[in-house]
């Protein structure tokens, strides 16, 4: 079982737009085998940069409403928020040492 909090659209306002610390959201799907694939990676970011950062996952087929809003076309994608702004955002499957390079300069 993750330890990886899981927001809603009901949540996501408060959880992640107004986060005092950066909050990478995983945008993905149950059937979506490379979110399934990207799932120990972020769960390893997670526990890396506790602390530091929150990380969050958001299941697009039952919050499609943050996923148009941010323009999150393909699975998985995880963006950063900080202060509530989108800082960096990475799609498609990616091993960790990418994701924290894109990532290293935000937190």
């Amino acid at each position: 079982m993750s330890a990886i909090q899981a927001v809603t659209s009901e949540n996501f306002s408060e959880v992640v737009l107004q986060a005092e610390q950066p909050v990478l959201v995983d945008f993905g799907a149950e059937w979506c085998a490379p979110c399934r694939m990207m799932t120990p990676i972020v769960e390893a970011i997670a526990g890396d940069y506790a602390g530091q950062m929150r990380v969050v996952t958001l299941d697009v087929d039952t919050n499609p409403d943050i996923m148009t809003a941010y323009g999150v076309m393909g699975l998985p994608t995880l963006i950063l928020y900080r202060e509530g702004e989108v800082v960096a955002r990475i799609s498609g499957y990616r091993p960790k040492e990418m994701v924290l390079r894109a990532l290293a300069s935000y937190l």
